[in-house]
């Protein structure tokens, strides 16, 4: 560790807390999940209304239908659709309220007075927050009252995701296609499903007087309102982000040791002396794969925009009959992460003969072509499988297994997801080839190639997460699973593997010292995983979890944006490496699509992530369009960006004689850049903003019902995103313009990388190569 001692012990101890707190409350988790019970009993008659089975099926035949993209469940999933969980207990209040009135005032609600509406709302209050689950039994009982009401509420949904033409308009102002789920029983079953859903949600914890879901969604008929622990922890958690920018400024200014010897660039790019090898040559697919997977993804978010306006057509074509918005948000989201994943294993496997020395571990070549077709197989065998269970084609039982898991982010079937996450193992695998002989050199610091090396073994194992849940796990503990996914392998250890390449390549270009590069990726590294390891909870506020999670999660997620606030120095440190030596000009427009991300880091997951991270803002706003404005300004402006700059570099380097087209770059990063403002600025940000107003004011219910988003304004703004989205587009034909054109040059050079060894201090070289100092 030598002079990196105690930034390692930093590292090492913050991931030692940090996952120690992941795992104990992820154990809680389990434990405090939301009973699903053996049955609901009707007091009175004996009748069951529905069983733990039940449930469970109607939790598979909402995955089969869409799942979360089709609407959402616990704020969690697409935003056109209702919530269901809380359209449901609001429809199930409302019904209980006309059935109580008839029987006990002879007339509707809407003839009563306000003080006789007061009486029933006190019983209803008491009847639904009352919880009569016997643990010894696995029963729960419900007043014949509530029953009638429960199966008007399951008719409803049943006629609702059938083809009743009573129902069309909705169905196209949900952007649902006809017969969403065709078999009447599966329809019956999801009900099932969502009303146990809405029953955790209105259900008081045993010995709390908050209900499962830590009263969540706001719903004023039964007082589900922000619990006293929410308000503190979302006030504690704005004095700990506070705090923690404050000592961050404060180790800035007094314990940061400034480099004053910064290296003198080479005359020339030390990465252009030497011959490619065959493993780098091979990478042009995966550039190409990058590219055809976002242009394909951004052409399919346009078209999953114009739906929340036109619910079943595309300009007049009846389009949901082929493709339903279920289908192309499914599509969307899963080429982003596709392509993304793509950009940074193409720069990985760049990075692997460098480390080598600048030669290919035997068959590497072969490994990596393996790798590619193996991306290509799961890319179409999952995108096939999505079509074929939204279609109802594919049998219900393969649904899970081929079709479609129904989770968010993690759409594609559990058979592709298996191949995905060995595709990422045997990308480790061919990393870790050429990263190994590096280690065995006894000369040379080593501590910057051991943090990579573990970056790369966290991005290798980590998805394997996401295998921890089955199609019938409680929705709780999926809950947690899927957010190591989303979160902690995308966010964290993606965030490290982006950080401490860039430090490798910039050290090794002779930009920057080695020295500097490894303490600032080692503290990097320890700033990320603090906040956002048990960060991960403030995704599971109102999953079904207690408040000691929710204390986790707001405090530590409080302590991501601390990073972010110094994130303009690092724009500016990218910025001005391309003036530190006249061949820097040629890799100008990865530089800044680097100083992008930086950017976009600090606005798009620091402001707007805050913006919905507090439990008392999440609780009013999880699931409107403020979490799609967080969601595209992190995943497109941060990760989007960075696999884009990687893309590019690597292309500048496989084509060494390719110059970058200036004017077409320049149009495809400000538009790119511009189109992403307009989108949330003008549209996803206002719509957001109307809907957390509503939410306070009448419920969560409201704020995603049909009557509230087809008002003129909101339809208005929807219109308005297609500007935002048609500068967007442009800018993402121009920069896939620029890397296919770019790969179509010259494809056999006489020198292409150099074998300047990446394990060792920037003077120092392999065989063949070139010190960072050099001058040749």
């Amino acid at each position: 560790m030598g002079e990196y001692r105690k930034l390692w012990f930093t590292l090492i101890g913050v991931l030692i807390v940090t996952f120690s707190l992941l795992g104990y409350y992820g154990a809680e988790v389990y434990r405090v999940a939301p009973p699903i019970p053996q049955q609901y009993v009707v007091e009175g008659s004996g009748d069951t209304l529905y069983t733990h089975d039940t449930v469970l099926d109607g939790q598979t035949a909402w995955q089969s239908a869409g799942g979360m993209q089709v609407g959402s469940i616990w704020g969690h999933g697409a935003y056109q659709a209702p919530d269901w969980t809380a359209d449901w207990l609001h429809r199930e209040l409302v019904a209980w309220m006309e059935l109580a009135s008839v029987e006990e005032y002879g007339k509707p609600v809407a003839q009563l007075s306000d003080s006789e509406k007061a009486v029933l709302e006190a019983k209803l209050k008491a009847e639904y927050r009352r919880n009569t689950w016997n643990e010894d039994s696995g029963t729960v009982l419900l007043s014949a009252r509530r029953a009638k009401a429960i199966e008007q509420t399951a008719e409803y949904y049943s006629r609702l995701f059938g083809n009743d033409p009573e129902f069309q308009s909705t169905r196209s102002n949900y952007a649902m296609k006809e017969n969403t789920l065709p078999s009447a029983e599966r329809r019956e079953q999801m009900a099932a499903f969502f009303f146990w859903t809405a029953w955790a949600a209105a259900t008081q914890r045993p010995g709390s007087e908050a209900t499962y879901t830590n009263n969540w969604p706001h719903e004023p008929l039964i007082g589900n309102k922000p619990t006293p622990e929410n308000v503190m922890w979302s006030i504690l958690s704005v004095v700990i982000m506070m705090a923690g920018v404050g000592f961050l400024v404060w180790g800035w200014a007094f314990l940061r040791k400034e480099d004053h010897a910064e290296p003198e660039a080479p005359k020339r790019d030390p990465l252009t002396l030497v011959p490619l090898t065959p493993s780098q040559r091979a990478l042009g697919k995966y550039l190409f794969l990058v590219v055809a997977l976002f242009t394909f993804q951004v052409f399919l978010g346009g078209a999953t925009a114009h739906y929340t306006v036109e619910g079943q057509g595309f300009y007049g074509i009846e389009l949901s009959r082929w493709f339903p918005y279920s289908l192309l948000r499914t599509w969307h989201i899963q080429s982003a992460l596709f392509w993304i994943a793509t950009g940074f294993l193409a720069a990985g496997l760049f990075l692997a003969p460098l480390i080598n020395g600048g030669k290919d571990p035997k068959y590497q070549k072969l490994g990596v072509d393996i790798l590619f077709w193996a991306l290509v197989v799961v890319v179409v065998g999952s995108y096939t499988g999505n079509y074929l269970a939204i279609a109802h084609i594919m049998p219900q039982e393969w649904n899970f297994l081929l079709g479609h898991q129904g989770y968010e982010y993690v759409e594609l079937g559990r058979l592709w997801q298996i191949g995905k996450f060995l595709g990422v193992v045997f990308w480790l695998v061919l990393m870790a080839r050429g990263i190994a002989p590096a280690f065995k050199q006894k000369d040379g610091d080593k501590n910057l190639l051991a943090l990579l090396t573990a970056s790369v073994v966290a991005i290798g194992l980590f998805y394997g997460a996401g295998l921890m849940y089955g199609e019938r796990t409680h929705l709780s503990v999926m809950e947690y699973w899927r957010w190591w996914v989303v979160h902690l392998w995308v966010e964290g250890f993606f965030e490290v593997f982006a950080t401490t390449a860039l430090a490798f390549i910039f050290s090794t270009l002779g930009l920057v010292s080695y020295r500097m590069a490894t303490a600032a990726s080692l503290a990097s590294a320890s700033l990320f995983m603090l906040g956002g390891v048990p960060g991960t909870f403030h995704h599971l506020y109102f999953s079904g979890t207690t408040t000691p999670v929710m204390a986790v999660g707001a405090s530590f997620s409080a302590l991501e944006v601390v990073p972010l606030v110094v994130l303009g120095h690092e724009a500016w440190e990218n910025w001005r490496l391309k003036f530190r030596a006249p061949w820097m000009d040629k890799v100008k427009w990865p530089l800044m699509f680097f100083v992008a991300v930086a950017f976009w880091n600090m606005l798009g997951a620091g402001v707007f992530g805050f913006m919905i991270n507090p439990p008392i803002s999440l609780y009013y706003i999880q699931g409107l369009n403020t979490t799609a404005v967080h969601a595209h300004a992190a995943l497109f402006g941060v990760y989007g960006f960075l696999a884009l700059g990687f893309t590019l570099l690597v292309l500048r380097y496989i084509r060494p004689q390719m110059v970058f087209n200036d004017s077409l770059m320049k149009r495809a990063f400000w538009w790119l850049n511009i189109g992403l403002a307009l989108m949330m600025f003008t549209s996803l940000l206002p719509i957001g903003l109307i809907q957390f107003h509503a939410s306070v004011g009448e419920g969560m219910w409201f704020a995603r019902s049909e009557a509230f988003l087809q008002q003129d304004i909101l339809q208005t703004l929807r219109w308005v995103r297609t500007f935002g989205d048609m500068v967007f587009i442009v800018g993402a034909l121009s920069v896939t313009w620029q890397v296919i054109s770019g790969l179509l040059s010259t494809r056999a050079p006489a020198h292409g990388v150099a074998a300047a060894s990446l394990e060792g201090k920037s003077g120092a070289h392999a065989s063949g190569g070139c010190c960072g100092s050099c001058s040749e």
